[in-house]
């Protein structure tokens, strides 16, 4: 069974950093294909994409982020992240990461699409 595990999140001020991690297991990031998503959610909005990456390390961008998050990964790690710059209080949220198998992220924006989850890491951005 693949398990995902965030850290990570925490208080920041606006105009702060902050990078979040997630940790698979029972997962190889060697396989064919795959990918890895990270996605956030308010109490106020449905989940939404962040970023995602696939296994031949392309990535995408919701449009809020571009240029100030960067998504990566390390493959012999099993290690995910989003390192968030410059960040908004309009990112508060609670991030997640998620994966799914066998498929690149061609229409992969939606949580629709993502089978395995990480139980979230909260970040709120304080003006």
């Amino acid at each position: 069974q693949v398990r995902l595990v965030e850290s990570g999140g925490g208080s920041v001020q606006a105009g702060g950093s902050l990078r979040l991690s997630c940790q698979a297991s029972e997962f190889s990031f060697v396989r064919a294909k795959y990918c890895l998503g990270w996605f956030r959610q308010t109490p106020q909005s449905e989940r939404e994409i962040v970023a995602n990456i696939a296994s031949t390390g392309t990535t995408n961008y919701a449009e809020s982020v571009k240029g100030r998050f960067t998504i990566s990964k390390i493959n012999n790690q099993r290690m995910l992240y989003l390192h968030m710059d410059n960040l908004k209080p309009e990112d508060t949220a609670l991030y997640y990461c998620a994966a799914r198998l066998g498929r690149t992220c061609d229409d992969a924006s939606s949580d629709q699409m993502f089978t395995y989850w990480g139980q979230g890491t909260q970040v709120p951005v304080a003006s």
